[in-house]
């Protein structure tokens, strides 16, 4: 197996979240002058496991400081000369954009880019088909590996058999925090009680940690510790229209495609959250936008008939409950909970204009989108057959992407 760990890196030139619920807009995005990002630390994990191949790194960036952000990458990149590294900017993903332009016409919106989780994820499934790579371990710049053996946990039981001869193409691990515990933090606050996922999700880690067997099959996928082989990514592309949460939402795509996510309870990484979190009501506009496309688009998936239908059912005990019409429930209820409890007026405000007119204007655009997705699953092999081992692509995109050959300007 030819493995490509791959790890987009967020960056802006402050702490600013961006639009509610604007595509682009991400949890966290490290700051340009900020002394220790976490990208340096992830790297350094790195250096000490066993079997590294290459490492994509994948730089997001808005406009405004591309160009540094690009120079801070780049500059923490060349600390690890150890690790074979490639770095992914604008000029690079220009040559992959190039490349496909004439197969993704007519497909709406950015499908592969360096904007917006899922296509960013679809970046690097399309830098590693140029170079080969048949498997895609992926892991966030904000995680470390925990031991050498990293890199073997992350492929142990991809593309074999289960009892059942069924192929394991797709697998999680998990995250564990600074008290190495898997568990999700269960908030008692009174206006969350119809919104925090941490029961259902906690009630799934404790099914698949202690199952009688280390690899089971999953309902989650943790997208900063998942390994995707080629057999499936060439077939099942990320979802690039979602707003947030195309991790899990690639457990669907998967499934309606007739592949499983399996779980392995022995591959961890630790999950070191910055403080530059994007504000809470950001996030949940996010998560607004997110789960009124996932309802609407799973039932756009089921009425295909050459699509495996998936019911929430089978997704228990999570997500199960947050891809039925109910959702929408949820979040009027969440929203007008927050707007009587928030101290700033800020965020009252916020939840005040999601109560309004937010979710409507989330559940439109979901009607619209919900079927977008199937038009890119219906090009997506061609995608990655047209960029597989591409001489002329890995040489333009070497000649840019990698940090130590890059040459250096001077006033000289």
């Amino acid at each position: 197996m030819n493995p490509a760990i791959v790890i987009p890196t967020y960056w802006s030139k402050d702490a600013d979240p961006g639009q509610l619920g604007g595509r682009g807009t991400y949890d966290y995005s490290t700051p340009i002058t900020k002394p220790l990002p976490e990208l340096e630390n992830c790297l350094s994990s790195l250096e000490r496991v066993r079997g590294v191949l290459r490492v994509i790194v994948l730089v997001v960036a808005e406009t405004s400081c591309a160009v540094s952000a690009r120079a801070r990458v780049d500059s923490i990149c060349r600390s690890h000369p150890s690790l074979n590294l490639l770095v992914i900017g604008d000029e690079e993903a220009a040559f992959v954009s190039h490349a496909l332009s004439r197969i993704t016409r007519g497909l709406s919106g950015e499908t592969v880019s360096l904007r917006g989780y899922g296509a960013i994820k679809n970046m690097g499934l399309a830098v590693a088909s140029i170079f080969g790579h048949d498997c895609v371990v992926f892991l966030d710049d904000d995680e470390v590996a925990l031991d050498e053996d990293y890199l073997a946990r992350a492929v142990y039981g991809l593309d074999s058999l289960t009892r059942q001869n069924l192929r394991i193409l797709a697998k999680t691990g998990f995250y564990v925090n600074f008290a190495d515990s898997p568990y999700a933090d269960i908030p008692y606050r009174w206006s969350e009680k119809f919104w925090s996922k941490s029961s259902g999700f906690n009630e799934f880690m404790r099914q698949a940690l202690f199952s009688k067997t280390r690899i089971s099959r999953s309902t989650v996928l943790c997208g900063g510790c998942c390994a995707v082989h080629a057999a499936a990514f060439s077939k099942v592309p990320f979802d690039p229209y979602i707003s947030r949460g195309e991790d899990l939402d690639y457990v669907l795509d998967l499934r309606a495609h007739g592949f499983d996510v399996w779980f392995d309870n022995e591959w961890s990484v630790r999950w070191q959250p910055p403080q530059e979190m994007a504000p809470v009501p950001t996030i949940f506009m996010q998560d607004v936008y997110r789960w009124l496309y996932e309802y609407r688009k799973l039932d756009v998936m089921n009425a295909r008939q050459d699509l495996r239908t998936i019911t929430p059912g089978s997704l228990a005990p999570y997500p199960s409950e947050w891809i039925t019409p109910g959702v929408r429930g949820r979040v009027y209820r969440t929203a007008l909970r927050r707007a009587l409890s928030s101290r700033s007026r800020e965020e009252r405000t916020a939840y005040v204009d999601i109560l309004h007119h937010g979710w409507r204007d989330a559940d439109r655009e979901a009607r619209v989108t919900s079927s977008s997705y199937l038009s890119l699953v219906s090009v997506w092999p061609k995608v990655v057959t047209t960029l597989w081992n591409d001489a002329l692509l890995q040489n333009r995109i070497l000649g840019t992407g990698t940090p130590a050959h890059r040459r250096v300007e001077t006033d000289a």
